[in-house]
């Protein structure tokens, strides 16, 4: 086996052992409440956290409510490209996240900002205009959690300074989550 493809799995394991869970349960708890409390769960990030966001809000509005007797209602706001290119041509791409919330969230809802290096501006500026909103913000960030981690209501931190095992640890806990919510004798994660 090439010695880069064991390096990567090696480094992969320790930073996800060394992922405190407690933040995770508080997730699935605040998840639990919005649920059932018709609460919306907004997800956003950039590049290959968008891409994360986007399969999130999927497993949340299919794997893990089909056929429940409550349902998430989940939002990827990375989903709208019209929406974002509108905002980032009009605006500024800052704006792309946090104008969408001013348009959707209620007080109770959830923001889920994924972020490796912690410190996007739009996420940012997207987690300040929750707090305005009286949004829950829980943040998935990498390396030492940047701003993000420091606007959060909760914070999971995957501390990792390799990007690429960043995402890998960030969609791995959102089907942590994800699979909490399922029966996972009848359904699959998507």
């Amino acid at each position: 086996m090439s010695e880069t493809i064991e390096q990567y799995r090696e480094q992969v394991l320790t930073a996800y052992q060394s992922v405190d869970l407690a933040p995770v349960e508080h997730f699935i708890d605040l998840l639990k409440s919005a649920r059932a409390d018709g609460n919306t769960v907004f997800i956003a990030g950039n590049g290959g956290s968008a891409a994360t966001a986007s399969h999130f809000a999927t497993d949340l509005s299919k794997g893990a409510s089909y056929q429940k007797p409550t349902r998430f209602r989940a939002i990827a706001l990375t989903d709208s490209v019209s929406t974002i290119t509108a905002y980032a041509n009009d605006v500024s791409f800052d704006a792309v996240f946090a104008e969408q919330l001013t348009n959707l969230a209620q007080p109770g809802d959830i923001l889920v900002s994924i972020s490796g290096s912690g410190n996007s501006p739009n996420i940012l500026a997207a987690q300040k205009r929750a707090k305005e909103l009286n949004v829950t913000c829980v943040a998935l960030t990498g390396f030492a959690g940047g701003r993000s981690g420091e606007l959060a209501d909760v914070h999971i931190n995957t501390p990792s300074n390799h990007m690429g095992r960043i995402e890998d640890l960030h969609m791995s806990l959102c089907h942590m989550v994800a699979f909490h919510f399922m029966d996972n004798e009848q359904h699959h994660i998507s």
